[in-house]
């Protein structure tokens, strides 16, 4: 499935840039760049992407705090954590407030787009 709209929510430009630069390979539309939580959740509704890949540390709202915001008006939201080792625990509290997976840094292709499908294919088990 190619040509999903990809919002990237990180505050490190550097991530932002290799997570574009990884999607779009992988034939996917990076739709917005957003480097804080409060930004993406602003962001959300003009865009409506189909994935979000969502940073959890960031400054002035973390990746929790917008995954709980973007999901409190868009239950229908994917949003993928994107963590360092050693944040087991924030990934724990991000899955509660409803984000579908997760994948580390350094984010791999080959597992960022194993987490996508497998959180569309999810998606997609849940229309039925």
């Amino acid at each position: 499935m190619t040509g999903l709209r990809v919002m990237v929510v990180d505050d490190s430009l550097i991530t932002i840039n290799k997570l574009t630069k990884m999607l779009t390979e992988l034939g996917y539309e990076v739709v917005s760049q957003c480097r804080s939580g409060a930004v993406a959740v602003a962001s959300y509704p003009k865009v409506k992407p189909d994935i979000v890949t969502m940073d959890i540390t960031m400054p002035d709202m973390d990746g929790i705090e917008a995954t709980k915001a973007i999901m409190a008006s868009y239950p229908q939201a994917n949003i993928i954590m994107v963590t360092s080792h050693g944040q087991e625990q924030m990934v724990l509290e991000a899955i509660d407030a409803g984000a579908q997976g997760y994948v580390l840094k350094p984010v791999k292709e080959v597992r960022l787009q194993e987490v996508i499908q497998k959180v569309l294919k999810n998606d997609s088990d849940d229309e039925e």
